[in-house]
Order: C-alpha cells, then structure tokens, then sequence
C-alpha cells in the first residue's frame, strides 16, 4: 500500500520530510495517523562492524516514526522535537528489514509520548524504544 503523501502534507501542514539521515539510512514510511505510524529500514548499509544492525539506527527509526506522529498530533503551525528516547535492543539482525510501529501513550497539549516495536522480517522483536516529544509552536520565518 502506498504512503499518501498529499494527505500527510495535509496533516503536516508542510511536505513530508524525512531529514537527510532518515533518507541517507532508507527509511521509507509505510503508513502515517495520529494513531499509528509505519516505517522500515534496510539491515543492509545500516550495520555495525561485526554486520548486524546497528542499535543507532534502531534509534534514527524510532525517533522518526514518533517524530512524525508527533508533528501529525500537534497538527499546522506546530512542530515535535525529541527531547527524550530510550531503546532495549532485544536481537541482532543481518538482513531484509527493520520495521517499526509507533503507537502513542500519551497526546497532549505540549508532550507527546510514543512506543515504538522493531521487528525484523519474520515479525521478531529487535528493538522496544520509547520518544516523548515536546509540542510547540512553530518558529516564525
């Protein structure tokens, strides 16, 4: 199923950006609501020295996906910042994808909180991480 971009750029208030770190990793997001949001990664390129998927890039796919949840709760006008994430890397994985879900805890005003699953093709957990943002206005241009 593909993403619909105008939609999201719709709840966004502004196009969909994934930032050069999520495009330079791959991430491709896969479905976006204020409900649930949908992304994967490729293992391959984005692997430690010993080839398994780096614990940093878990954390760049977690950060995103609740990120841009976030910015869909906080709606036109506003924006989401990370100002805190935690992740337990339960297995390693070398190839196909890493697939996260993020599903938020808590939406509020200012404070949006997130729980984001990995899992790896075969629908084991690789990584439990959690994103609260900060909701604010945002900055004038």
């Amino acid at each position: 199923m593909a993403l619909d971009t105008e939609k999201l750029a719709e709840l966004l208030g502004h196009e969909p950006r994934l930032g050069a770190l999520g495009e330079r990793m791959g991430l491709e997001l896969l479905e976006v609501s204020a409900e649930r949001v949908v992304g994967r990664i490729p293992v391959e390129g984005n692997t430690q020295p010993y080839g398994l998927l780096h614990g940093g890039a878990s954390c760049v796919l977690a950060e995103t996906l609740g990120s841009i949840g976030s910015a869909v709760l906080a709606g036109p006008g506003r924006i989401a910042v990370g100002i805190e994430i935690n992740a337990t890397h339960h297995r390693s994985a070398t190839r196909g994808h890493a697939t996260g879900v993020a599903v938020p805890v808590h939406s509020g005003r200012t404070l949006a909180t997130w729980d984001i699953e990995i899992t790896d093709d075969d629908g084991r957990r690789l990584c439990t991480s959690r994103l609260t943002c900060m909701l604010r206005d945002a900055p004038a241009h």
